[in-house]
């Protein structure tokens, strides 16, 4: 196998775990426990392997995916069947906005976990912050170590 074939492979695997383990909501580390404590709060720490999460940022992100992929597209179609159909106002209030709100609320935490696990399988944070991220995750980690004592 030629170096780029295995490049290829890698970052194969790499979009399988991020899937697997984001999708599912497991730890991105182990893949054994999950990542929420609750519907969309992260855990500190994995029970399974002591990842601390506290790398995670997913900020707006999924609120962001949800909107384009969902609601955009939903609100498209609302405004067609408006458009060509001319139906009364409580029919979309029966249909297309509990579309919208089940279908923008549903898929948060998926993204999130996706986006939870590319985070740290692809290391990512912000260009030239590496030195603030080391200094703001020690503060927090004697603050935590501070409130435990």
């Amino acid at each position: 196998m030629s170096e780029e074939d295995l490049e290829q492979a890698e970052r194969a695997d790499k979009a399988r775990w991020i899937f697997r383990s984001g999708l599912k909501g497991l730890c991105p580390q182990c893949g054994k426990a999950s990542m929420f404590r609750k519907w969309l709060k992260l855990r500190d720490t994995c029970p399974s392997c002591g990842l601390d999460y506290a790398f995670a940022a997913p900020d707006d992100g999924p609120a962001f995916f949800s909107l384009c992929i969902v609601a955009f597209p939903l609100t498209f179609i609302a405004v067609w069947v408006q458009a060509a159909f001319e139906p009364p106002f409580w029919v979309h209030l029966v249909t297309s906005l509990p579309l919208l709100v089940i279908g923008c609320i549903w898929p948060l935490q998926y993204i999130k976990g996706w986006l939870v696990a590319s985070q740290y399988v692809n290391k990512a944070q912000e260009a030239g912050t590496e030195s603030l991220w080391a200094e703001l995750n020690d503060r927090e980690a004697q603050m935590r170590k501070n409130d435990r004592n």
